[in-house]
């Protein structure tokens, strides 16, 4: 039956293929969910054809980027068909003069930012993702990344989109300028709708000059509480380093199993901190951050070259995969709390993890207080992932507690809709959900993502 409604797509290549159905039934979550077909439009007439079809008939939706998102926000949900954007890769624009780059929502993040590096410009937002992930899907996901904590995230870099509402028609957001003020924003309403609202095909994003010179340091912890103490006196101290990185010993040692690259295994923390900006200002606030380390007793050292810079962040980067070799499914979450709170909440991690033998490795964005909780399980064993799921509201209770946030850059998608109303009071959630029903009074865009049973 779907062939037969897609077949009205002349031009527009779709699969219903066994081989193909099962390559886009997950993402980098633990679900699951095969789709009715996967479909690769190349240009914005491409997914106004295949919108209106779908609202004339009630198909819905999925748009997928790269499929790196961890809360199943691409996955098929509903027996919806795939809308992937691989074959909408295209830089279309760099204006160096006015600082924007305009791009389809198929180009990887790391490639942009090699385009934009040779010409001197910077887009900071580097999921840790970003070597495989989509501007489309980061846009989608209000992505952040180590980056954020100087630069901030995908939305303050965002100037204007072009999309396709469900119903087919094409709407654009946004400015073109630097400024602009005129009615409501309904740019940042898109930014972190997860495909919910509209179909991102063009969007154009803020750059700014290519930092002059980057000073990397590896800090050496003894104690959580020593790192972060070592995380407040920087950020108190008026340095706001470009990364602020924290692993902890779990971290380290998966890192160092999977890909050795020299990082010490008696670490209970490192930190690893990046500033950037003119050499002969980076150069004072490292002196001031090795001397605040010393002074806290830990040890810290230099990058001498790029050589040495690359091997650290490749540890950092790996740290993801690496995780799969302790457990076959990681049920990762990554909570927010004050920055002031970070000692906090990573000592109660590991009271929950010695209380419930699950084993939960935490690494993150020490800078913004942003933690990337990994809970390791094999999904195969039901009572161990039965209690790994548990510990996920327990984790959640201890955040608000602490005045956090349940998610600071994965989103919601599927895998946190129960836990929204945690966070969000009803009122706040009656107002979200009359906002999608005004984009999709259907409910076909990305159904079920977001709100539970929705």
């Amino acid at each position: 039956m779907i062939e037969k409604v897609l077949d009205k797509l002349k031009d527009i290549k779709f699969s219903t293929s066994p081989e193909d159905l099962l390559s886009y039934s997950f993402d980098a979550s633990s679900i699951e969910q095969i789709p009715m077909s996967v479909i690769w439009p190349k240009s914005t007439l491409d997914v106004v054809n295949i919108m209106k079809l779908a609202h004339e008939n009630n198909i819905p939706v999925v748009p997928r980027g790269a499929g790196t998102g961890v809360t199943a926000g691409a996955i098929a949900s509903r027996g919806a068909i795939i809308l992937s954007f691989e074959k909408m890769k295209n830089i279309l624009e760099i204006d160096k003069d006015n600082l924007y780059v305009v791009c389809e929502p198929g180009v990887i993040n790391g490639r942009l930012q090699d385009e934009l590096e040779w010409m001197g410009l910077f887009y900071p937002p580097d999921p840790a993702s970003m070597n495989f992930c989509t501007i489309g899907g980061n846009v989608a996901e209000n992505a952040g990344g180590p980056r954020a904590l100087k630069y901030g995230v995908t939305r303050d870099y965002v100037m204007e989109i072009e999309s396709v509402l469900p119903d087919g028609k094409i709407i654009t957001t946004g400015v073109k300028t630097a400024k602009g003020v005129v009615g409501y924003d309904l740019t940042r309403l898109l930014v972190g709708s997860e495909g919910t609202l509209s179909v991102f095909t063009k969007i154009r994003l803020r750059v700014i000059p290519l930092p002059a010179e980057v000073i990397t340091l590896l800090a050496v912890f003894n104690s959580l509480e020593a790192s972060g103490d070592v995380v407040s006196k920087i950020v108190s101290g008026g340095i706001i380093p470009r990364t602020l990185e924290i692993m902890d010993r779990e971290a380290v040692l998966a890192v160092e199993s999977y890909k050795p690259v020299g990082l010490p295994d008696n670490a209970d923390a490192l930190l690893l901190i990046e500033l950037d900006g003119y050499p002969s200002v980076i150069t004072k606030e490292a002196e001031k951050i090795i001397d605040i380390c010393h002074k806290l007793g830990a040890e810290i050292k230099m990058a001498e070259d790029e050589y040495a810079r690359n091997n650290l962040w490749v540890s950092r980067r790996a740290i993801s995969p690496a995780l799969y070799k302790l457990k076959p499914t990681k049920i990762n979450e990554d909570i927010v709390v004050p920055r002031n709170r970070l000692t906090d909440m990573l000592k109660k991690l590991r009271i929950l993890s010695d209380e419930t033998g699950i084993k939960i490795v935490n690494f993150g964005h020490a800078g913004d207080g942003n933690i990337h909780v990994n809970i390791m399980v094999d999904k195969n064993d039901e009572h161990e992932y039965q209690k790994g799921i548990e510990l996920v509201k327990r984790i959640f209770s201890e955040t608000l507690e602490l005045g956090g946030t349940i998610s600071g850059e994965h989103g919601i998608g599927l895998t946190k809709a129960p836990y929204l109303n945690m966070e969000i009071k009803e009122k706040e959630l009656e107002i979200m959900k009359s906002i999608k029903k005004v984009f999709d009074p259907k409910n076909i865009l990305n159904p079920g993502k977001i709100f539970t049973g929705y």
